[in-house]
């Protein structure tokens, strides 16, 4: 790829656009993540079970078509997924503020809303991992994951601190048109790229169970990519329990509003930013296996600083562990992916990553619904008091497998492939 050092993929068309495509869709998302459960909460009353619910079906998707939708990644090119996903993603959040303003919405409504989003949210993000090895080719997957990690963290920040001030200025429900634009324009930025990625050789006789049992196989007899999902699902199921009742704390126990909670949320945006300007080099120096364990087993203790908190100069410092969080969050999951894009071969780029989410996604909706249930009984803070322990506990499966002393991946193909 042509470019300075300091530069490198961002000298590239394609990859510019495709960075810009993601800054959009990712600040529709940021907004959507405060917004929709403030419409729960606020314009709704929505009690610590709904809220559970609602982020349960948010992720919902993810077991639902979180398999085939691979095998059906691999059977089409991807950019046009990624296109179609964000303009219908973009038209269905819109309903909610319809809804708001003529009265009909109600907490049915936004889980179906959440449900429909998710499902095409897998589609998506399938489409867009299974992209990345053929835009920027395979020996540049650590950097091209780095800055989009980057791009994206930039927009976390962003996302929350405009989310926060107009919910409070024209309620959460218009808040939501902020992140159907930004989907939408996602959308048409991604339909500017111009590099054409091969048509898939179609399979002499396609049959989808063959075609998702052979993602399935490739991705569990690696016992480091297992690992990898393994650590995965248990950060994921801690993280839903830790923020579905995240939002609940800050605003009932410390008594944060709208801008307060952006804020907050921003915080953790300014960690993400800095882990995908550091994630290159950690993985360099530490080594693309260590840094996977050790960034969770270092950040994720900090987010015990959020129950501890007690309104005024307290919730600053919670607020920094949640930006810890952030930081490591970056820097383990731009090691891990490029790890797993590194050795699939192309062929199952889209069923590897669809297996790797639904194993490692699966937990999601069962945390989401812990998190409303042991928010209900025991209290938003102690269920922030499990969330931080699982997380921390998500290092153990890498800890004890071969990416302990891992430094660096290397292609190979799988039994059968072209490669």
């Amino acid at each position: 790829m042509p470019g300075t050092p300091r530069l490198g993929l961002l000298r590239d068309p394609d990859f510019g656009r495709l960075s810009a495509a993601t800054a959009l869709g990712q600040l529709g998302d940021r907004v959507l993540f405060l917004a929709l459960p403030l419409v729960a909460i606020e314009a709704l009353h929505a009690d610590e079970f709904q809220v559970g619910a609602l982020a349960a079906t948010t992720t919902a998707g993810s077991l639902l078509v979180g398999l085939p939708a691979g095998a059906w990644v691999d059977r089409v090119r991807k950019r046009p997924v990624m296109i179609s996903t964000d303009l219908v993603r973009a038209f269905v959040l819109t309903t909610v503020p319809l809804a708001w303003w003529a009265g009909l919405l109600t907490i049915w409504w936004l889980y179906a809303v959440a449900l429909v989003h998710g499902i095409l949210t897998v589609f998506f993000d399938v489409a867009y991992t299974s992209c990345l090895p053929q835009l920027v080719g395979r020996g540049n997957l650590v950097e091209g994951n780095a800055k989009l990690s980057a791009v994206r963290s930039v927009t976390s920040i962003g996302g929350p601190a405009v989310a926060g001030p107009a919910a409070g200025l024209v309620g959460a429900p218009a808040t939501l048109l902020v992140s159907a634009a930004g989907m939408a324009l996602s959308g048409l930025l991604a339909s500017a790229i111009r590099t054409r990625e091969p048509r898939p050789v179609p399979s002499r006789h396609p049959r989808l169970g063959r075609e998702v049992k052979e993602g399935l196989e490739f991705v569990l007899r690696d016992p480091a990519l297992r690992a990898v999902m393994a650590g995965d699902a248990i950060f994921n199921l801690s993280l839903v329990m830790y923020q579905t009742m995240l939002l609940v704390f800050l605003e009932r126990d410390l008594g944060l509003r709208s801008l307060g909670v952006g804020l907050v949320l921003s915080g953790m945006g300014c960690g993400a930013l800095l882990g995908a300007l550091l994630a290159r080099r950690v993985s360099a120096r530490v080594g693309q296996g260590p840094v996977i364990w050790l960034a969770s087993l270092i950040t994720c203790p900090s987010t015990a600083l959020m129950p501890l908190a007690r309104p005024g100069w307290s919730v600053c410092v919670a607020a920094a562990g949640l930006a810890a969080l952030s930081l490591g969050g970056v820097v383990r999951v731009v090691a891990q992916s490029s790890f797993q894009q590194a050795l699939t071969p192309d062929r199952l780029l889209g069923r590897t990553s669809a297996t790797a989410r639904f194993v490692s996604w699966g937990g999601i909706p069962l945390g989401g619904l812990l998190g409303g249930a042991s928010g209900s009984a025991f209290g938003a803070a102690a269920t922030l008091w499990i969330g931080a322990a699982g997380m921390t506990l998500s290092a153990l499966p890498t800890f004890l497998s071969p990416l302990r002393t891992v430094r660096t991946s290397a292609p190979r193909s799988a039994p059968g492939s072209a490669r």
